[in-house]
Formats: C-alpha cells, sequence, structure tokens
C-alpha cells in the first residue's frame, strides 16, 4: 500500500510560503530595491549586499530546515519569486520607486537573480546539513556472504 505525499507536499508549500514573506519583509525592512538601479558606488551599500546575498541564503536554509531531506532542490523558489514579482511591479508602475532611479535592464537585472538564487542555493545545502547532521555518502557495510568468482 502505497503512503500519501500529502505530509510532504504541505511541508514543502509551507516552506516555500515561509520564505517568501521572509524574503519579501525582509527586502522591505532593509529598504533595498535591486531591480531600482540609483547609478553610482553609492548603489552598492551594505545594506544592498545583506539583500543580495544574506537573505536569501537564509531563506534557502530555512526551506530546507522545514521541508527536510531533498529541501536544497526547493530553496532557490522563494528568491525567484521575489525578485520576479520586485522586477514586473516596477516594470509595471505598480511599486513606486525613488524619483532618481530607473529599472535595471533585464539583462542586468537577470545576472543578480542568478546571484541571488545561488545565495539561497548555498542556504539550501547549510540547510539540508544542519538537517541530515553530515553530507555525503556513508561509508559501504560488509556483507557476510563470501565474494563468489565471476564466471565467463
Amino acid at each position: 500500500m502505497r503512503k500519501s505525499n500529502s505530509g510532504r507536499l504541505s511541508r514543502g508549500a509551507a516552506a516555500l510560503l515561509l520564505a517568501t514573506a521572509f524574503n519579501h519583509f525582509a527586502d522591505r525592512l532593509l529598504g533595498v530595491q535591486i531591480e531600482a538601479f540609483t547609478g553610482g558606488i553609492g548603489y552598492f551599500s551594505p545594506s544592498w549586499v545583506f539583500d543580495m546575498f544574506l537573505v536569501p541564503f537564509v531563506a534557502g536554509a530555512l526551506v530546507s530546515v522545514i521541508y527536510g531531506k531533498g529541501g536544497k532542490w526547493l530553496s532557490f523558489i522563494p528568491a525567484l519569486i521575489v525578485r520576479c514579482i520586485s522586477y514586473f511591479g516596477i516594470a509595471n508602475h505598480l511599486i513606486g520607486i525613488p524619483a532618481a532611479s530607473t529599472l535595471m535592464p533585464v539583462g542586468w537585472w537577470g545576472f543578480y537573480l542568478i546571484l541571488t538564487i545561488e545565495a539561497a542555493m548555498i542556504g539550501g545545502v547549510i540547510g539540508e546539513v544542519v538537517v541530515k547532521r553530515t553530507y555525503g555518502r556513508s561509508a559501504p557495510q560488509k556483507v557476510d556472504e563470501p565474494v563468489r568468482p565471476i564466471q565467463r
């Protein structure tokens, strides 16, 4: 008899929703809009670095800790959701941006999106290590059977 995957599905949905909410609200608390380019070196502030790397890292780790084994494969989704909604919200004038800034070109935004997703995936792997207490394969177990010669 097959077991139902409803528990795993609900854990995955809860992990994605919580990590997406965390990522969104951390973006708002930091006050950084990665998609709104202000120009100059002042754009790359310490809060921008936190928003770009640390927030997705923590969100990815949160997904893996909640979901469990295999959470690293879901860990990039919250960062992808938040960054896409933010970009297209600014593009369609649903989200306001500062007066001196412009919408980042899609090519640069894609580069920043990839960096954000990579940070989330690293967090997902770290979260999975925390859940499993180890990473990698275990040592092969010894079998008590004698080894038979290969017959040709």
